[in-house]
């Protein structure tokens, strides 16, 4: 396969962004897509999810930087060589982000992965700094070379393997919002609204609970403790054990700290957010708390014990100055209803079923991602050949 030398520049018209003014409330609505380098993901190819949109006044004022569809963007102030992204629709960017779109002898997808695999390279391009944030000039950015598959139908070879993947991780995500979203409908019809099977016949307690109901305090019923200290130098990007942090799977590590699966709550940071694992053995660090049930109380489903911590709204209590923290001691006042022992009996089945199919979609986005991570570098050098 011919390989050749070329500047990003040569790849495409390269634009950059910009920010209206924010004293102006009349410049954001819900009108256009706006992407800022804190919007992307850097496990998702596409940016669909924004924290501001323009109104459809700055998006005419702008219309000059509207970004195309399927262009490619390479956040060069701050977050310089850790992430980029490719535009789902017609779109802004602001001005920390250089939008590559394509010219038509080179592939979009194809130049999105070839990117990506030199993405990390870019943290050693002459860069100086902005407000003292990591910086690459758009000239330089330009002046960068690359070696690129010559064959556009290779290219877009490689493009349409690659997107393979990356459509698979899309389709199981939307998959696992539908679940999430189902399961916790029906937990709050059965357990908030109170709308579970038999409720137009089941008694009322003079606790306002159904009859065998019981409010009780948090603790009482759960076992909530803080996950193990880890270095930051022993999370790898390969492991045998998954790494939970304050809010995600963070790395691998060699050494386990919990099996089944478990809820876990954020104690440091992003304090008072209920997450959970997706692996039947993880190390959980420091910065969650691990929530187990009490021995008398082994029959709580898990779905169950997941969506009612959810539903408490834990972030209101947590305090701290410097950085915000939830504690056992802020927990010790929290109380929690506890639904009598034949609803979660009833409930198991149903709500645990939507959790084994979360599980599963959740490790299939998992083995895609590393699938791809693995053929990225190979395919992209022109180590695996590809024919058109």
């Amino acid at each position: 396969m011919e390989m050749k030398t070329v500047h990003i520049g040569e790849l495409g018209d390269i634009k950059t962004g910009s920010t209206p003014s924010k004293k102006n409330h009349d410049n954001y609505g819900d009108y256009a897509l706006w992407i800022k380098p804190t919007d992307i993901n850097p496990e998702e190819k596409y940016t669909r999810v924004v924290e501001e949109m323009f109104s459809e006044k700055a998006a005419n004022d702008c219309r000059s930087r509207l970004i195309p569809a399927h262009s490619i963007c390479v956040p060069c102030i701050g977050t310089v060589g850790t992430k980029l992204t490719m535009t789902p629709c017609d779109c802004f960017v602001n001005q920390s982000i250089n939008a590559i779109i394509p010219h038509k002898e080179y592939d979009n997808d194809y130049v999105y992965y070839l990117l990506l695999n030199f993405l990390p390279n870019l943290k050693s391009i002459n860069k100086g700094t902005a407000s003292g944030r990591e910086y690459i000039a758009k000239s330089a950015f330009e002046n960068i070379e690359i070696q690129v598959h010559a064959d556009i139908n290779v290219q877009r070879a490689i493009g349409r393997i690659l997107s393979a993947y990356d459509d698979m991780i899309d389709n199981c995500k939307r998959q696992i919002a539908l679940l999430e979203e189902a399961a916790q409908r029906l937990y709050r019809e059965w357990f908030v609204d109170m709308r579970f099977p038999g409720h137009e016949t089941t008694s009322i307690g003079e606790n306002g609970l159904p009859e065998g109901w019981m409010r009780v305090p948090i603790l009482s019923v759960y076992n909530i403790k803080y996950g193990r200290t880890l270095a930051t130098k022993f999370i790898k990007t390969e492991g045998q054990y998954p790494v939970y942090g304050s809010s995600r799977c963070i790395g691998f590590f060699d050494s386990k700290t919990v099996n089944d699966y478990k809820v876990l709550i954020t104690s440091r940071g992003n304090a008072g957010r209920v997450h959970r694992t997706y692996h039947k053995e993880s190390f959980v660090t420091n910065n969650s708390f691990v929530v187990d049930t009490q021995d008398e109380f082994l029959h709580i489903p898990f779905t169950y014990m997941y969506y009612s911590l959810l539903d408490l709204d834990l972030p209101r209590i947590v305090n701290g100055s410097a950085q915000q923290q939830l504690t056992n001691a802020m927990l010790e006042n929290v109380d929690i209803n506890l639904p009598s022992e034949k609803f979660l009996a009833q409930f198991a089945p149903l709500g645990d079923s939507y959790t084994n199919k979360i599980n599963i979609l959740h490790r299939t986005v998992e083995i895609c991602n590393r699938a791809k991570n693995i053929l990225l570098p190979r395919i992209i050098s022109g180590q695996i050949e590809i024919h058109a």
